[in-house]
């Protein structure tokens, strides 16, 4: 079934601009969230990752929520998918990826655009503890992850429904935007590579030669980065490889359940087409494409009192699989 927004994304007056929407969305977006316990989920591999939860009524529906590149439970997107649960009377779960909850973590890998394992692991011990349908929404880099996850498991995916917003499905042509010129693209990169940097001088002191020290320090590009740090840490030969095989785009057609895509055209961090074309021949899929937006922005309303609306949107597509 084709998904239709309730209602159509309209900018809030003066927040046209896709920076503009994905600026002020990231200061803006409250990160109140409803009581929550932390628990710790320890890995196969011997590593862990933290997750932030509460439990929802008998047979109610439970939303598992993926965060993007260096962020983490606490990010306004995730925390408003968990308000917006609590006000529906479901549980969820925020998975923060390794080395995202304020702790390092154990191994000298992290975290990466298409690493599964640890979402994957989480989905199936909620599946078989869940009384309702469970549910998955990823933002960005978590949208990547979360797709390749329904693309890697079909129909085994342990969700009745998912959806993506702003996932970056080709991540070299994602890198090549990030990494353009202009001031704005300057600012989105060094505040990647600031904590990307802090995080990858830790491990190094824990793990002296799990990749090259100063090619990671003169890295000046998203690319250089995971050249230097990001491929080695995770098996890689290249940055190219490694964008190649994590990207969820060219690999869409492989979903097989409920899936909700929503991206903006004017996505200030994705060279256009922003959604594969391939993916309205999934009828599994359903395409919401917008022409203002920005990346994980979807300002509406007004600035001094504003509506986020792609997580509205994503719970209202949730609530027709209930």
């Amino acid at each position: 079934m084709n998904f239709q927004p309730t209602e159509p994304f309209v900018a809030a007056p003066g927040l046209t601009n896709e920076h503009a929407q994905t600026i002020y969305a990231n200061l803006v977006r409250s990160r109140h969230v409803p009581p929550l316990r932390r628990e710790r989920r320890e890995l196969p591999d011997g590593d862990f990752v933290d997750l932030d939860t509460f439990d929802g009524p008998t047979g109610a529906p439970h939303v598992v929520a993926l965060h993007g590149l260096e962020s983490s439970s606490r990010a306004g997107y995730i925390t408003a998918i968990l308000r917006g649960a609590a006000e529906r009377g479901w549980g969820a779960t925020a998975l923060n990826f390794r080395s995202c909850s304020g702790e390092p973590n154990r191994l000298a890998r992290t975290y990466h655009s298409g690493h599964i394992d640890d979402a994957l692991g989480l989905l199936r011990d909620l599946r078989e503890r869940a009384t309702g349908p469970l549910f998955a929404v990823g933002f960005s880099l978590g949208a990547n992850v979360l797709c390749r996850l329904l693309e890697d498991q079909g129909e085994d995916a342990p969700v009745k429904a998912a959806a993506s917003v702003s996932a970056p499905y080709d991540l070299d042509a994602c890198c090549k935007k990030l990494d353009g010129p202009g001031p704005i693209h300057l600012v989105y990169r060094e505040r990647f590579l600031r904590t990307l940097k802090g995080k990858a001088r830790a491990k190094l002191k824990r793990f002296p030669n799990a990749f090259d020290g100063r090619a990671m320090e003169a890295a000046r590009t998203v690319r250089a980065f995971d050249h230097a740090v990001t491929a080695p840490l995770h098996g890689f030969d290249s940055a190219e490889h490694y964008y190649a095989e994590s990207s969820a785009g060219p690999r869409l057609h492989a979903i097989r359940k409920p899936t909700l895509l929503i991206s903006a055209e004017d996505d200030p961090m994705l060279e256009s087409p922003v959604i594969p074309l391939a993916a309205k021949d999934n009828p599994h899929l359903s395409v919401v494409l917008t022409r203002h937006g920005g990346h994980v922005g979807f300002v509406a309303g007004h600035a001094h009192r504003p509506r986020f609306w792609a997580e509205d949107q994503v719970l209202e597509y949730f609530a027709t699989h209930r």
